[in-house]
């Protein structure tokens, strides 16, 4: 018996021996979501073992993102909008409070959470939908023919970075390209 015993504690050490990995933010609740902490790099994460206890590790690296959706300029224009964005996560915290079914209870350190489809739904919960809002209301007030790209992203990224810090993401880049129906180009040509 103190042999199986012995054997059990070395098992249960080595199952305990997980680390924090240098690549990405590791972090962990005790109490179904509501709180979470970040564990250091190189830290030993501790062992989750009922289903409140929660792990995710969130990637440490800027992650791309795009949207393509449909707006209005001034005056009604319809136009196609296609962007392209880089994103940072910069406060794990505030973004796993922001998008808690990244989580995953009794997961493994090898179980990575850097595949960026996981992070799909949480780009166009978090991210896009504010980006298309802000554009939106941005564009409203500029008539197509007289739309400045360059200044428009750095307007909206300056907005968007503002709405995004409280939940601990910043936008790198963006990209904003308005594409008007043939109609509108031919229209916008002439003027």
């Amino acid at each position: 018996i103190i042999f199986l015993l012995g054997v059990f504690l070395m098992l249960l050490t080595f199952q305990s021996c997980e680390k924090s990995q240098a690549n990405v933010r590791t972090l962990i609740s005790n109490d179904c979501g509501k709180t979470w902490e970040l564990i250091p790099v190189g830290q030993t994460i501790p062992k989750r073992l009922t289903t409140c206890e929660l792990k995710t590790t969130i990637p440490g690296a800027p992650m791309t993102g795009e949207s393509h959706f449909k707006t209005n300029f001034a005056n009604k224009v319809k136009t196609n909008i296609d962007m392209d964005y880089e994103y940072e996560i910069t406060d794990p915290v505030k973004f796993i409070t922001e998008a808690p079914y990244l989580a995953k209870s009794n997961s493994d350190a090898d179980n990575v959470s850097s595949d960026p489809s996981r992070f799909e739904s949480a780009e166009n919960s978090i991210i896009d939908k504010r980006i298309k809002d802000i554009a939106r209301d941005l564009l409203l007030n500029i008539d197509i023919v007289e739309f400045d790209q360059s200044e428009f992203e750095d307007t909206l990224q300056t907005q968007v970075n503002k709405a995004l810090s409280d939940r601990g993401v910043h936008i790198n880049y963006l990209s904003f390209v308005p594409t008007p129906s043939e109609q509108t180009e031919q229209a916008i040509d002439v003027a």
